[in-house]
C-alpha cells in the first residue's frame, strides 16, 4: 500500500529494486520517511520481494510494480504520479551470447522509455517528477586503451575499443555509456531534471538474496575469479551505504544541477588489495602474484569533487569497512565458503544458507 502519514515524503520510484543497489536504496529511503514503489521484472518472485517486504516501513510505504526494461511503456503506471525516480535498474550478464540485443539495446532504450514516462506523466497532469537520478559506472569514463592517472565527471570511455578488445564485462561498459549519453541528451532535449551518478565499484553489506555482481568482482581474489582480476588491476571502491547517501543527497538537493557527479571514495591497486585480504583473511587463499600485470603499477583516481563540493561527505574512510561487511554478508548468506583451500584455515566450511540446513563447501 501507499500512504504513511503527512510525514510522508514521495512517492518515489526505484527500478531495479531487488538488486544490490536498489534494494539498499530502497531500505535507505524507506528509513528516510519514503513512499516508495518499487519495480521489479516478476513480482511473484518471493526470492527477489521478500528482502524488499521485510525492510522496515515497507509494510506502511512501499509497493511492488512488474515493469521491463525489454517491454516499452511498462514502467508508466509506477512513474505516473511520483515525484522522483531512481534508475537503478540495468541488463547485467557477462556471458550473454548476444550482447547486442540482451545486454546494451535494453539498457539504451529502456532509460529513454522511463524519461519519456516522465515527461509524459507531467504532460497529462499525472503529477510532476521533480528530478530523475540515474545511476550509472566507472564504466562509463575510464575504459581506453591506456589509462590516465585520474578521472572526473568530464570523461567518457571509449566505446569502439570495449567492443574491439572485448575485455571481461565490455558489454557493460558499452551498454552504460551508450544509455548514459542517451539520457543524458533526452533530458536536455525535453527539459527532464536529471542527474547521474557515478558510482566506482560497489563493496559493502547487502540485503538482497543472490550473489551481487559487483562482489563477483570485488571478491574476486577470495573466490578465485581470475576472468575479473584484470578489472581490480587499477580499481576504484565507494561504499554501498555512501552511494545510496549520495543518491538521495543529490535528488534533495537542488542547488546539485543536472550533469554527471563522480562517487568514488578510495582507490587501489590489485596488488595492495591482494595484501589487505591476506592481512584481514589469511584463512582464504589471496593470490601472491599476478602473471601479465605489472608489480610497480600507480593507482587511477576517480574524483569526487564536484559532489563534495555540493556538501556531501562519505562516512565511511577505511576500504577495510567495506570489505568486511560485504564479506560477513556474504557468508551469512552462504555465497561464499568461510575458507579455501591452501588459505590458513580449515580447506572446507560449514555454511548454511538462508532457509537451507548445513552444507559443506570444499
Amino acid at each position: 500500500m501507499e500512504g504513511g502519514g503527512s510525514a510522508a515524503k514521495g512517492p518515489v520510484v526505484v527500478t531495479g529494486a531487488s538488486g544490490f543497489v536498489g534494494s539498499w536504496l530502497v531500505m535507505k529511503l524507506l528509513q528516510a520517511g519514503y513512499t516508495v514503489r518499487a519495480t521489479v521484472r516478476d513480482p511473484a518472485n518471493a526470492a527477489k520481494t521478500k528482502p524488499l517486504l521485510d525492510l522496515p516501513g515497507a509494510t506502511e510505504r512501499l509497493s511492488i510494480w512488474k515493469a521491463d526494461l525489454a517491454e516499452e511503456g511498462s514502467f508508466d503506471d509506477a512513474i505516473r504520479g511520483c515525484t522522483g525516480v531512481f534508475h537503478v535498474a540495468t541488463p547485467l550478464d557477462f556471458e550473454s551470447q548476444d550482447p547486442e540485443n540482451e545486454v546494451i539495446k535494453p539498457a539504451v532504450e529502456g532509460v529513454i522509455s522511463i524519461l519519456r514516462a516522465c515527461k509524459e506523466a507531467a504532460a497529462a497532469g499525472g503529477g510532476t517528477v521533480r528530478r530523475v537520478v540515474f545511476t550509472s559506472s566507472a564504466g562509463t569514463c575510464s575504459v581506453e586503451e591506456r589509462q590516465r592517472p585520474v578521472y572526473g565527471d568530464d570523461d567518457w570511455s571509449d566505446v569502439d575499443f570495449c567492443r574491439r578488445a572485448k575485455m571481461t564485462g565490455w558489454m557493460y561498459f558499452v551498454s552504460k555509456t551508450l544509455a548514459e549519453k542517451a539520457a543524458l541528451a533526452y533530458a536536455a532535449e525535453h527539459g527532464v531534471d536529471l542527474v547521474s551518478i557515478i558510482p566506482t565499484l560497489v563493496v559493502g553489506p547487502f540485503v538482497s538474496s543472490g550473489m551481487p555482481p559487483s562482489l563477483v568482482t570485488a571478491l574476486a581474489l577470495v573466490t578465485g575469479n581470475e576472468a575479473h582480476y584484470s578489472i581490480l588491476k587499477q580499481v576504484q571502491f565507494v561504499h554501498l551505504d555512501d552511494l545510496c547517501d549520495a543518491e538521495i543527497f543529490l535528488f534533495e538537493h537542488p542547488a546539485a544541477a543536472a550533469g554527471r557527479y563522480v562517487c568514488s571514495s578510495h582507490d587501489a591497486t590489485i596488488h595492495g588489495l591482494a595484501a589487505m585480504l591476506r592481512d584481514r583473511y589469511p584463512e582464504y587463499d589471496i593470490p601472491q602474484r599476478f602473471p601479465g600485470i605489472e608489480d610497480d603499477l600507480q593507482p587511477v583516481r576517480f574524483s569526487s569533487k564536484k559532489l563534495l563540493d555540493h556538501g556531501f561527505t562519505f562516512k565511511y574512510t577505511a576500504m577495510e569497512d567495506m570489505f568486511d561487511a560485504a564479506i560477513r554478508t556474504c557468508r551469512e548468506k552462504g555465497l561464499i565458503p568461510l575458507a579455501t583451500a591452501g588459505g590458513g584455515g580449515d580447506d572446507s566450511a560449514s555454511v548454511r544458507a538462508p532457509g537451507e540446513t548445513d552444507v559443506t563447501i570444499v
